[in-house]
């Protein structure tokens, strides 16, 4: 086959493994690909030094490479960042590599053309195989008109100029139309490089290739960014139809070896990495989504709605304006609620001017019959959560939405629609301003609260915490922190909790 075949496993899947593999993966990988018809391994980005960590292919330093070098029998290439890598730049970070990296790629976004081509220049005096990973392809023909006039820029500059679809949306009709233009406006070979997000990623390689592109690029199993890529042994399967030699046993070990990381991180498309593909939405943000345990799809695809409307968010409420009060109850959603509610609602049948406000709808239905003035915060999935727990002949409180716009957009159960406020503004802290806490502690400082108690944060017991446990703990104590220093004063929970953050008192002792 004439056309060449780049795997960027390492590279594109480090997105989820923040460029760590353990060596028994690596090996293993190097391995199978010394015997599959692959004909480039992107091994990772040669980087600066960040302030966000990145495991070793998130630099792949020096050692790692004469270790591929040594025991790969295919072309190696790295990637660097267009964005953040000056001229100056490549003695530090390319200079060491020589003889050990085949090709350096380009990541580079139209915007940016003329000074990659100054960038590629340098890297191509340098000796390495040079390649545009040129992003967002299926904006070339809208937002970046007459881009591709200037291809012939890179002609006898660059060796090899990839089409990026960015954002997986892209379509085969579209992939013979700009393959047409950009092998018109260039001499330099040309690649594709899909992404998945609407399962196009097979048959708009196939396009490409049907058009004479010249590379195209694939992952095990589709790992990479988002929606991930092509499935390499997809992409080797059919090709196998199509004479190119493939030995199954070895595809086999070859997608055998990244199956526990596919369980672990679960990458692949789903509604709303559908909906950002469709719509041209960056899949940076997407994913930082899809992985928060604090969003569930609904919310994620209101947003990715509200994108696409291009509006801040969906709806408008008007601010909170509530009466004062003395003390205020704040309900987590620990078992506590539960297991005191009894001496919880004795307390409030004689304290009935305490504020009661509910973090969390789960456990609302509890305390419907209580008098006291109620407050439920909505985020995420609350709006149904609550709609599940109450009925609408039961509501009688006020709904508080976080400040206007709101990340994730809006969402109020129909009954509420005419008791739904929003916050002026969350004061104590700048984290975690769309937790459900953040903003039942900001409410108490609206109603000017001198007293604020707390139930329902029990924390979780163990020795071994699960990742949703350990972020949700984290969470709460920057919040408790953060808070106290504000208010000056402690918040105190009348049930036993962990929080170390929290003074602990009794219910019993109040009743």
């Amino acid at each position: 086959m004439k056309t060449k075949i780049l795997d960027c496993t390492l590279r594109d899947g480090g997105y989820y493994t923040n460029w760590d593999f353990s060596s028994d993966v690596v090996k293993t990988y190097i391995e199978t690909t010394n015997k599959l018809p692959v004909d480039y391994l992107e091994v990772g980005y040669r980087n600066k030094p960040t302030k966000e960590y990145m495991g070793k292919f998130g630099y792949t330093p020096i050692s790692i490479l004469k270790k591929l070098r040594k025991s790969s029998n295919k072309k190696l290439a790295v990637m660097l960042n267009e964005k953040s890598t000056l001229p100056e730049d490549l003695d530090e970070l390319l200079t060491p590599i020589k003889g050990l990296a085949d090709m350096v790629r380009l990541a580079v976004d139209p915007r940016n053309f003329e000074r990659a081509v100054v960038l590629a220049k340098a890297v191509k005096a340098m000796g390495f195989e040079v390649a545009f990973n040129t992003m967002y392809m299926s904006k070339w023909s809208t937002e970046y008109k007459g881009f591709l006039d200037n291809l012939s820029k890179i002609d006898g500059v660059a060796d090899l100029f990839c089409m990026v679809d960015s954002f997986g949306g892209i379509t085969p009709s579209e992939v013979r139309e700009i393959t047409v233009k950009v092998k018109a406006n260039t001499t330099c070979a040309v690649g594709f490089h899909g992404h998945n997000n609407l399962q196009l990623g097979l048959i708009n390689t196939l396009t490409a290739i049907e058009c004479g592109v010249d590379f195209v690029d694939a992952t095990a199993l589709g790992m990479g960014r988002g929606a991930g890529n092509l499935n390499m042994e997809l992409l080797l399967t059919y090709l196998k139809n199509e004479g190119l030699d493939v030995d199954f046993n070895v595809l086999g070990d070859y997608v055998s070896n990244f199956q526990p990381l596919l369980d672990k991180y679960q990458w692949g498309t789903n509604l709303p990495y559908m909906i950002s593909g469709a719509n041209r939405i960056p899949q940076k943000e997407v994913m930082e989504w899809v992985t928060n345990r604090a969003y569930s799809f609904n919310s994620i695809v209101r947003a990715l709605d509200n994108k696409r409307n291009c509006v801040a968010d969906n709806a408008h409420y008007p601010l909170l304006d509530a009466k004062t009060t003395d003390k205020v109850l704040i309900i987590g959603g620990g078992n506590s609620a539960i297991e005191h509610q009894e001496a919880i609602k004795e307390y409030l049948k004689s304290h009935p001017n305490v504020a009661v406000i509910f973090v969390t709808s789960r456990h609302a239905a509890s305390y419907l019959d209580i008098d006291n003035d109620k407050y439920y915060c909505l985020v995420g999935n609350e709006a149904k959560r609550m709609k599940r727990n109450i009925k609408a002949s039961e509501f009688n409180g006020k709904c508080i939405l976080a400040p206007f716009p709101r990340k994730m957009g809006t969402e109020v159960p129909d009954f509420a629609e005419d008791s739904t406020f929003e916050l002026k503004d969350i004061v104590f802290t700048q984290d975690y301003l769309d937790s459900c806490t953040a903003i039942a502690l900001q409410i108490a400082l609206d109603l000017e609260a001198k007293d604020i108690f707390v139930i329902g944060y029990d924390g979780y017991k163990g020795e071994v915490l699960s990742e949703k446990e350990m972020d949700l703990t984290n969470e709460n104590r920057t919040l408790f922190t953060s808070f106290v220093s504000y208010f000056k004063k402690p918040l105190i929970s009348l049930t036993d909790t962990l929080y170390k953050e929290l003074e602990v008192k009794s219910i019993y002792q109040y009743i």
